[in-house]
């Protein structure tokens, strides 16, 4: 399983880009995605998802 960013309610702040320790965010086309064959959900690195701790908009960034 993996995150997605729901992109109509994201603000493009890149906050998660940067915090992604599997580095499966990216911007594509205006809105910033997360790739399902990269994500991890942070398994085994911390305990919460770090897009979605790190997001300013809740339920953003959720499960797919």
């Amino acid at each position: 399983m993996a995150f997605k960013i729901i992109a109509s309610q994201c603000t493009q702040c890149g906050a998660c880009e940067f915090e992604c320790p599997s580095g499966a965010i990216g911007f594509k086309g205006d809105n910033y995605v997360i790739d399902p064959n990269i994500c991890t959900e942070c398994q085994g690195v911390f305990e919460l998802q770090q897009c979605a701790s790190v997001c300013p908009m809740p339920n953003t960034c959720v499960p797919d």
